[in-house]
């Protein structure tokens, strides 16, 4: 079988056949997996074509499938990609572009993605002016992006150039409770993921301490440093607070980076009531960031695998210093014109704004603040019904869009706890995953997919207690 003789046609409309039912069939299939056997599968001499490999796929693969992007899938903070997210990306593999030129040259890809940015500091209402940016894998090569350019940066302020020279010394780095994805990064550059400042936090909190904050910087003599702050951390959706931070700012020479992969969606939200202030005051001060990191496979419910960043402008020379293509004559000057290629890690890169681009156009402002503002009811309620149950006790406030919590009588009791998801992910009704708070082993849910609606709430509820059994709930 050659792709030559294959009807294109009747290709991809097998594959739509087997994506919509797939689709409608969402709720029916279990959010996790106990057991997967095996897999093994031999090159064919003369190919199966493509029909052929769906029908095998259908088969023998699909049901160890799990509903990740299922409306009760509250384990990864993994949105649900939106029908127009889907289109998009359908379209990106069809288009196939080498996204990386802003002159058109060869293909519209790049504009498009310089005006997917554009369109998305609107959508958190950042100034268009101020920053640039650009899309990347995921929340890793985000913050691996903004802080490689940070890196670059601070070695500025010391007078050497670290992308061409290397890390020679140590560079100061603070920060109180970064993403495990900020830490590999810092390991990816060479910083070391354990060469960084402890800020203190509050206690009961994941925010940073500002009054010790002030005092590590001051105890730095006027040294520049790189400071990552939190912008809705994992266990708690805990801020550091923006507004003191950009004071700080003002006054000493730091590089201040925000890892807001979801958190930042709160940018827009709304108040529920004019006594209620919203949860967009917790980001007041952070147009003032030199770099911000935000996942589009998280509350933008697009598929997998998109961020984006956001970098100042006036840092653009040192982006392409960082991540241009200095031996490479045929891909002419780095500096002369603007071109992802220089801009971003990946040489080659898919035209991954697209699907943002079709679902920011496709529900607007509005159609995400519903999804952000029901998201982070739905955890409000589902922390209450959890409470009312008597059986399951909250470890944090549900501050926005994650519950953290665990079973009554068994805190800290890891070995209850793991029994417990254990049972839960035989049943398969709703995926949660384990996390260590506030020197305890807990539980935490995430709500960031648009198709959950009051009733997964309750269907929930009704699994945890069934897992949960007599033997656990003493």
């Amino acid at each position: 079988m050659f792709p030559q003789s294959e009807n294109t046609e009747a290709v991809l409309q097998s594959a739509l056949t087997y994506a919509t039912n797939y689709i409608q069939n969402l709720d029916n299939f279990p959010v996790s997996r106990t057991e997967i056997l095996p897999f093994e599968v031999k090159l064919p001499e003369n190919g199966w074509g493509t029909e052929g490999v769906i029908q095998y796929f259908q088969q023998h693969c699909e049901q160890y499938l799990v509903a990740s992007s299922g409306a009760r899938y509250w384990g990864f903070v993994t949105g649900g990609t939106t029908p127009a997210g889907i289109a998009g990306d359908w379209l990106a593999s069809v288009f196939d572009q080498n996204t990386q030129n802003l002159k058109g040259n060869g293909d519209i890809s790049g504009i498009i993605e310089d005006a997917t940015i554009k369109l998305l500091l609107d959508l958190f209402e950042l100034p268009k002016n101020d920053f640039m940016g650009g899309f990347v894998t995921g929340a890793t090569m985000s913050n691996f992006t903004c802080l490689g350019v940070a890196r670059q940066w601070l070695g500025k302020q010391l007078g050497k150039n670290i992308a061409l020279d290397g890390v020679s010394e140590s560079l100061k780095i603070l920060t109180a409770t970064p993403h495990s994805s900020a830490v590999k990064s810092l390991s990816m550059l060479g910083l070391g993921s354990k060469n960084f400042i402890k800020i203190k936090t509050p206690i009961d909190r994941e925010c940073i301490d500002i009054q010790d904050l002030t005092q590590q910087i001051e105890s730095l003599n006027g040294q520049p440093f790189i400071l990552i702050t939190s912008g809705g951390t994992v266990n708690t959706v805990d801020f550091d607070d923006m507004k003191a931070i950009a004071k700080l700012k003002n006054k000493y020479n730091f590089w201040w980076h925000i890892d807001a992969a979801f958190g930042g969606f709160v940018a827009f939200t709304e108040p529920a009531s004019s006594a209620d202030r919203g949860y967009s005051p917790l980001l007041e001060g952070w147009e003032l960031a030199d770099s911000i990191c935000i996942d589009g496979h998280k509350w933008l419910n697009v598929p997998y695998d998109s961020a984006f960043f956001f970098t100042r402008k006036e840092h653009a020379q040192l982006q392409v210093e960082t991540f241009q293509n200095a031996n490479a004559p045929y891909l002419g000057n780095p500096f002369d014109n603007f071109s992802y290629l220089n801009f971003v890690p990946e040489n080659s890169r898919r035209f991954r704004a697209l699907p943002t681009f079709f679902t920011l156009l496709a529900y607007g402002k509005e159609g995400y603040k519903k999804i952000i503002e029901d998201n982070i009811h739905h955890a409000q309620h589902f922390g209450q019904l959890l409470t009312e149950t008597g059986k399951f006790v909250l470890t944090a406030p549900v501050r926005v869009n994650v519950v953290c919590f665990t079973i009554k009588n068994k805190e800290n009791d890891k070995t209850a706890i793991d029994t417990f998801l254990n049972k839960l992910a035989e049943d398969g009704k709703v995926f949660v995953t384990p996390t260590f708070y506030n020197n305890q082993w807990c539980i935490r849910a995430a709500f960031v997919n648009w198709r959950t609606t009051e009733e997964d709430l309750e269907v929930a509820v009704e699994s945890f207690l069934r897992c949960l059994g007599n033997e656990l709930a003493v």
